[in-house]
């Protein structure tokens, strides 16, 4: 991997098109000469009774339709320039986009615990729009600039040295102003960029909680940090702009002091008669038109320092190491088993030695205070993170050999906290089984009790819920919800406080659904309320991360110490 391709985080077929599209910018830059010199030659012709020639009117016309076709060149080039250089940046930063989504979506839970979504939509987002800006309006030009530059540069000192010198010898004293104030402009970028992400952080946290700030008139200096991380990020733009601004101004104003270096350079071989008049004129004609592409490269510089930093944090997302495993190996059966497993959040132990089976085809209950670690234990099964010590198995198999989705599909989830997209109903449940037919999902729907709310909207299943489900009821979404695990039909189910808070008469509906999704699987749910778990084969009760007993509701009513007291406090 070329460092340019690793600065940027780009794949091999990306870079491919981005050296493609260096060389269009390059030849679109060459073609740009074609007029000029044709100009040249128009010139030269007028100006021949100066040195006692005459003005031939047939060159005149051919010069002119020297300068139709090179217009046409140019526009050929910049034709191919743009097809190169912008479609093919467009494309790679939805494949970068695509790409970046599918690592997040593989990464392992810790790092959403560590990461806020503020800033993992910033990768998806605003990084993959910089990389998407760098790849067609920063790279290609910038390389390009540079190479025509030398080149141009290389076929004057072979016309006069001294001319030559004369054009570029401010060049280096340019560069290294920008490059000087690098270090600065990469420490403005950070500050910035963390000031972006907190100003967007505090906006997602003011439109979430609209209703709180309403209800309780969080308004104007009670609710003041949005408006201090929006100032703080204006006042970091302003700094970087103006400090970006001030070093490529000072590097402008030195190189256009070559225009004067050359005039005076160009005024003095003439006068004393090493150079003709013409000659100085077109070298003049010259430094105007290449100080051009330099004074570009002097602003796309700064620019590719600042959306390093973007880069930079895609790159740092790629690196993080995600879950992998089979996605052959056999489950024999769905027996779960715990052996001495340990786990921490964030250096805080959750789970102490925790052996325990969860036996095939019957319904075991986790039970105990909050915080005991009961969600964590289910979210252990479904590996969105890996045990600290000890080991989880199904059929035997340890899932840590096993790839996270290939695991994934041998369950089905029911959450209190219901997840829906903003589509129809009927797509919503079908995320349960893409590949099912329409009278599997329209079956599974009416199994979960979903066609008794569905046939009064208007559009029925083709009915838009809004974002996360805005226009149901907490019952109606966890129907649907079940309707889905139901149409996955998967051997093992994690029902986690899937009635906690529901009224008596959807809790009766959800409860009747999950009777039907329940039938001959390996089952583990969590509840608080203990009655709705006294029938179940085995109940664990968990408490401060331990097991605390295990067996049946009238084993643990009478050994229990735990057990029976909140069984009673519930019931009192």
């Amino acid at each position: 991997m070329s460092k340019l391709q690793s600065m940027l985080g780009i794949s091999s077929k990306a870079y491919k098109d981005l050296k493609k599209a260096i060389i269009a910018c390059t030849m679109t830059n060459f073609s740009l000469i074609l007029p000029i010199v044709v100009a040249m030659q128009l010139i030269m012709e007028i100006l021949k009774p100066l040195t006692g020639g005459e003005i031939s009117i047939q060159k005149l016309w051919m010069y002119m339709g020297l300068g139709f076709v090179a217009a046409i060149i140019v526009f050929l080039f910049s034709k191919n320039d743009y097809k190169k250089t912008y479609v093919t940046s467009y494309l790679t930063a939805e494949e970068t986009r695509v790409r970046v989504a599918e690592t997040i979506r593989k990464l392992p839970m810790y790092v959403f615990n560590s990461k806020d979504l503020t800033e993992l939509t910033s990768n998806v987002m605003g990084d993959c729009t910089n990389l998407e800006h760098t790849l067609s309006h920063v790279v290609p030009q910038l390389c390009a600039h540079i190479i025509s530059c030398t080149i141009i540069c290389i076929l004057i000192a072979f016309f006069d040295w001294r001319i030559a010198l004369a054009i570029f010898c401010t060049i280096p004293i340019a560069f290294f102003i920008i490059f000087i104030s690098r270090k600065k402009q990469e420490q403005l970028s950070k500050k910035q960029i963390t000031a972006k992400l907190q100003a967007s952080e505090q906006t997602q946290e003011y439109l979430e909680g609209i209703k709180i700030i309403k209800s309780c008139n969080l308004d104007g200096e009670r609710f003041n940090a949005l408006t201090q991380s929006l100032r703080e990020l204006k006042r970091l733009s302003l700094k970087m702009e103006l400090s970006t601004g001030v070093f490529v101004g000072a590097a402008q104003f030195i190189l256009q002091a070559g225009v004067g270096i050359t005039i005076f350079t160009g005024t003095a071989l003439l006068s004393s008669g090493k150079i003709e008049l013409i000659p100085l004129i077109l070298s003049l004609l010259v430094v105007v038109r290449i100080y051009g592409p330099i004074i570009t490269i002097l602003t796309l510089l700064p620019e590719l320092f600042h959306l390093q930093q973007a880069t930079k944090r895609m790159r740092q997302l790629a690196e993080i190491p995600i879950m992998d495993g089979s996605t052959t190996t056999p489950i024999p059966n769905y027996t779960i088993e715990f052996e001495h497993v340990d786990f921490c959040y964030n250096n805080e132990e959750v789970l102490h030695d925790i052996s325990v089976s969860i036996p095939e085809k019957s319904i075991t209950a986790l039970v105990g205070t909050s915080g005991s670690g009961k969600s964590t234990m289910t979210r252990l099964i479904a590996r969105f993170w890996d045990v600290k010590q000890g080991a989880i198995k199904i059929g035997g198999v340890n899932i840590k050999t096993l790839e996270p989705e290939y695991l994934m599909s041998f369950m089905s989830f029911v959450f209190q906290d219901v997840v829906l997209f903003n589509d129809t109903i009927y797509n919503n449940i079908r995320i349960g089984n893409m590949n099912a037919s329409e009278d599997a999902i329209l079956h599974a729907a009416k199994a979960a009790h979903c066609d008794e709310f569905v046939s009064e909207l208007p559009n029925t299943y083709n009915t838009l819920l809004g974002e996360n489900g805005l226009t149901l009821s907490g019952g109606e979404r966890q129907r649907i919800s079940i309707a889905r695990a139901l149409l996955k039909n998967a051997p093992i189910i994690l029902l986690d406080e899937a009635t906690a808070s529901l009224d008596p008469e959807n809790e009766t509906l959800i409860q009747d659904a999950i009777s039907r999704l329940i039938e001959n699987k390996t089952v583990l749910v969590i509840a608080h309320r203990l009655r709705t778990v006294a029938g179940a084969d085995k109940i664990i009760v968990l408490n401060k991360g331990k097991i605390s007993g295990e067996g049946t509701h009238e084993k643990l009513f009478s050994q229990n110490k735990l057990y029976k007291k909140m069984y009673t406090i519930q019931r009192s």
